[in-house]
């Protein structure tokens, strides 16, 4: 098995007013903690990083949203042009997962038919591989560990969610990724990126099969009816369609949730969502039901490991 720690999961904001909302709808509903910041300094723009963003950990889990900033409000910005895209599609970027040493991880994908790219200056630090070629979830792979990650603090303990907040979250359960064939999802997942599988099951809206990454596991979802969102999304979208959070107890989350103001879809005694339009278009699920084959939440965050590569 060839197993990557989870770094983070990411998606496009089509502007800094989004952004924004996304970070202070993640903190009012999340309590996480701030890790750092990109915002345009000249460091950022001798980078070309070309956007903002704020790193936000919530438990063993790291989101951000990107937006468009400095050289990236320019036309001819690879990251502007590539985060306003998928930012009119309602899209995920795609997750990051760490490697040892990135010149091993860069032969290793050759290896398996995929050319790394890289942003200059860049490329002592990450490579990525083309949405495309790997279900629409774009795969960064990172060398080194995020500044500030509280996860590699001897200290850490992700239990203060579950215990001390009032959603109660135990951990992320699954990263859901629509595709139009299983059959595509174990070869790009399981043959090629060597993702264990460990569970397939049939949902009222999907055929399902979960590999584990590390310590995080990704559901790709081939949609039963293919004139449904999730259908729409494996065609036209592709890639991240959802994110689902185990808590401790989904009735007491969706009363938290409800007393936020938001809207909820599904079922609160089992498994539910936030209305994507009270969530930036995101499709956030929240269960306390586990699923069979799936380790126990939360997974140990293992950073310090990095990666083993076969």
């Amino acid at each position: 098995m060839t197993e990557f720690p989870f770094i983070h999961v990411s998606f496009a904001a089509a502007d800094e007013a989004t952004r924004l909302g996304w970070d202070g709808f993640v903190r009012d509903v999340f309590a996480p903690i701030t890790m750092y910041e990109v915002l345009t300094t000249p460091t950022s723009e001798r980078l070309k990083l070309d956007r903002h963003q704020t790193l936000l950990a919530i438990g063993n889990t790291v989101v951000y949203a990107a937006a468009p900033a400095g050289g990236g409000l320019l036309p001819g910005s690879a990251v502007g042009t590539m985060l306003r895209s998928l930012a009119e599609q309602n899209a995920w970027i795609g997750i990051a997962i760490g490697v040892a040493d990135l010149e091993a991880a860069r032969a290793w994908v050759r290896a398996r038919g995929w050319e790394p790219r890289s942003y200059p200056l860049l490329e002592d630090r990450y490579f990525l591989l083309d949405r495309a070629e790997t279900l629409g979830m774009r795969l960064e792979f990172l060398c080194g560990a995020l500044d500030n990650d509280p996860r590699l603090k001897p200290d850490w303990d992700p239990a203060w969610w579950r215990d001390e907040h009032p959603l109660g979250l135990e951990g992320l359960q699954s990263i859901g990724v629509s595709t139009k064939s299983l059959d595509q999802a174990r070869e790009i997942f399981g043959q090629k990126l060597g993702w264990r599988e460990i569970a397939s099951r049939v949902t009222d809206e999907a055929n399902c099969v979960s590999f584990l990454i590390g310590d995080a596991v990704v559901e790709a979802m081939e949609p039963r009816d293919p004139h449904s969102a999730l259908g729409d999304h494996a065609r036209h979208v592709r890639g991240i369609w959802s994110l689902t959070f185990q808590v401790r107890s989904a009735a007491a989350a969706a009363e938290y949730l409800r007393s936020k103001g938001l809207r909820l879809k599904g079922a609160p005694a089992g498994r539910f969502a936030i209305d994507p339009a009270d969530a930036f278009g995101r499709l956030l699920w929240f269960t306390d039901m586990k699923v069979e084959g799936y380790p126990e939440i939360p997974i140990p965050h293992q950073v310090a490991r990095y990666s083993t590569l076969d």
